[in-house]
């Protein structure tokens, strides 16, 4: 994103630091639910982030080979995806009035702060 625009590397950038942590996080706590030792959970939960390590490596080795401007619209509908067939899903099992206006408030500060970053 950053070989693109500044200010759309800084707003991916800054998305993905606020949502990798409680994702990890939720991720590891699903391999122990499934299971596995908090050592194994905690290396299978390592070894997955790796990948964002291989595709700034591959970029950065390879910066001619496949146009970035391929892998952008792939990312973006990979996040589209997953917001709209496992994370909306969530949001709407919740009945609680309370609570949902708890997620509402999140989601249009996250929509506020994807603005003024952006």
């Amino acid at each position: 994103a950053f070989k693109l625009n500044f200010t759309l590397g800084l707003s991916t950038s800054l998305s993905v630091i606020l949502h990798e942590i409680p994702q990890e996080i939720g991720d590891f706590g699903v391999l122990i639910y499934s299971g596995f030792s908090s050592k194994k959970a905690l290396i299978y939960n390592f070894l997955t982030a790796l990948s964002a390590f291989l595709g700034a490596l591959y970029v950065l080795t390879f910066p001619n080979l496949i146009p970035i401007h391929f892998f952008i619209p792939i990312i973006a509908g990979n996040f589209i995806y997953l917001s709209t067939a496992d994370l909306i899903p969530e949001l709407h099992k919740e009945t609680e009035l309370k609570k949902s206006l708890l997620q509402l408030f999140f989601f249009i500060l996250g929509v506020g702060l994807i603005g003024v970053v952006v």
